[in-house]
């Protein structure tokens, strides 16, 4: 069950997605990741990344959903007096429309709705490309044809993305069944876990896509933290 991903589609991929499920399923994630810990993941690469303050950064957040990362991200730049402009970019229209109002206090944000891949026409010269719970959604080929376009645009993309793991799994059904009222996160989130990634299958994905350098970090609640580099 655990050895091998598992590519049945989640019912946050489907189109026409009633507007009140989809809205309270944006909700029900953004407190996942802030109770579990899910934010703290992204915060960590970007800490790390962020350590010029006389630049203005250019942070791209793919598959946005409600905007309940770029919130956190743009909160965290904020203490930390950090200057950056905020992308978001969803396929879905509810998502824009809940960001739009989940993210109508970030000033320096634009959003679009549109598919990730399309993100460089939009904006030529982003610094960071970051995806939170996004690249289980695709297949491995996908994922990596998309690196290597941040490689060619001079990005560095920030992976925050599940662990195929059982006690993973389990936790986060109970979890669910327990405390959601969505039915798309009772659904969806044990799903996540089984389309999640090994570490070894992340090697893979950035090998097949020619990078050099990278780093791939174990984190807390059964996350991979991928940090991967353009080659120059």
């Amino acid at each position: 069950m655990f050895k091998q991903r598992h590519y049945t589609k989640e019912m946050l991929d489907e189109e026409n997605i009633p507007k009140h499920l989809l809205f309270r399923n944006l909700k029900e994630l953004e407190i996942i990741n802030i109770r579990l810990g899910g934010h703290s993941v992204s915060l960590k690469g970007l800490k790390t990344l962020l350590t010029d303050k006389t630049k203005t950064y250019k942070i791209a957040d793919i598959g946005c959903g409600g905007g309940d990362s770029i919130k956190a991200m743009s909160n965290f730049t904020s203490k930390q007096k950090i200057k950056a402009n905020y992308l978001g970019i969803d396929l879905k229209e509810d998502c824009i429309e809940y960001s739009t109002e989940n993210c109508k206090n970030i000033p320096n944000l634009t959003l679009y709705k549109d598919d990730f891949r399309n993100v460089f026409t939009y904006e030529k010269n982003i610094d960071i490309v970051h995806a939170s719970l996004f690249c289980h959604h695709f297949k491995e080929d996908e994922i990596a044809g998309f690196i290597k376009d941040c490689s060619q645009y001079g990005s560095i993309f920030i992976i925050n993305d599940l662990e195929r793991n059982p006690f993973a799994y389990y936790s986060i059904k109970w979890i669910t069944k327990l405390f959601s009222k969505s039915p798309l996160v009772k659904n969806d989130a044990p799903l996540s876990v089984l389309r999640g990634f090994k570490r070894t299958e992340w090697e893979s994905i950035i090998k097949a896509a020619g990078i050099k350098k990278y780093s791939i970090q174990n984190k807390w609640a059964f996350r991979h933290l991928v940090i991967i580099y353009p080659n120059e």
